[in-house]
């Protein structure tokens, strides 16, 4: 395929998908038909609304999924701020006065299993609400993903991820692995890529940056110019072991099974040893209770295995033995 050709090819896709965010607007009663039209037609004659209108409505049953979540609570808070301000914003233009521009890039701060993905889920999907993505999906990348093997390669791959977020947030697990390989390493190339993408694409993109703290930090500091991009930079704290039982209790309600008196301080016993053991890595918080449970559900399988015909109440109980054979991981 010709350059040209591959031109052709990408701003097609561009146009498809501007479209398909368009007719998602206008189908929830954010703009009108002939909003709609202008829009994908490319012709503004000035009637038509700069922003669409938000659905305060929708915007709370997502802050309800934020609140859904256990323990977090500064980073409810924080995400409460975020969506506030876009919201006056908002009023403000349409009051016709000033209105900064407000850049919604971010660096998410904390260990595995703190929430971060299911955080940045929440936000694409709230910002989708707001009108400031036309898609609102995520698109979670690593190194890997963006990282190639030989010269330009990397900058097609991360160029690539890029076109598959446009709409969206582009979400960057361990983004800190992109500046380890020291000047020469290709990691460099995707950041560049990157920077730019941010600045070519500013609205239709939002990014996230996620990692452990202290190699966050580094990361950052590796790069001047990085830290004014991502204005908004939130910590997720390590679950405590009330958190963590909440958590587990919350993932067997969702398979319909709970846990007897007895299991539950087993449980809690359990994950206070785990926060006692010394460890290489860190602690992966609700990443190991998941573990556990999984575990714990194929205990109990094995354990009802051999009963003649086990009733509806043991299908669904958790005992206490359930959990042994955990240890620290």
């Amino acid at each position: 395929m010709t350059p040209r050709n591959t031109g052709r090819r990408t701003t097609r896709a561009v146009d498809a998908r501007h479209a398909a965010g368009v007719i998602d607007l206008y189908e929830r009663g954010h703009i009108d038909l002939n909003d709609a039209l202008a829009r994908i037609s490319g012709v503004n004659d000035g009637t038509s609304s700069v922003t669409p209108p938000m659905d305060k409505r929708r915007i709370h049953e997502l802050l309800r999924d934020l609140d859904d979540l256990v323990g977090l609570d500064e980073v409810k808070r924080v995400v409460r701020e975020i969506f506030a301000l876009v919201y006056v914003q908002r009023l403000r233009q349409e009051h016709r006065l000033k209105a900064d521009p407000t850049v919604l890039h971010m660096i998410f701060y904390g260990n595995p299993g703190t929430g971060k993905t299911t955080v940045a889920r929440i936000l694409a999907r709230m910002f989708h609400e707001c009108g400031l993505l036309e898609k609102g999906h995520l698109v979670e990348v690593e190194r890997a993903d963006l990282v190639g093997e030989y010269i330009g390669h990397t900058a097609q791959k991360t160029r690539e991820q890029i076109q598959k977020a446009l709409g969206g947030v582009l979400f960057i697990d361990e983004a800190y692995s992109l500046a380890r390989g020291g000047e020469k390493d290709f990691g460099r190339e995707a950041i560049d890529c990157l920077v730019k993408a941010m600045e070519d694409h500013k609205h239709e993109l939002i990014v996230i940056l996620a990692g452990y703290e202290r190699e966050m930090r580094w990361f950052l500091s590796t790069n001047p110019g990085l830290p004014s991009r991502f204005p908004i930079q939130i910590r997720f704290p390590d679950y405590g072991v009330d958190q963590l039982v909440q958590i587990a209790k919350k993932i067997l309600a969702s398979r319909e099974y709970r846990m007897t008196a007895e299991a539950e301080w087993a449980l809690r016993s359990l994950l206070q040893q785990a926060l006692r053991e010394p460890r290489l890595d860190p602690f992966s918080n609700a990443r190991f209770v998941r573990n556990l449970v999984e575990r714990a559900i194929r205990r109990q399988a094995v354990r009802l295995f051999d009963e003649a015909r086990p009733k509806r109440d043991a299908l669904m109980l958790i005992e206490a033995r359930d959990w042994q054979g955990d240890e620290a991981r």
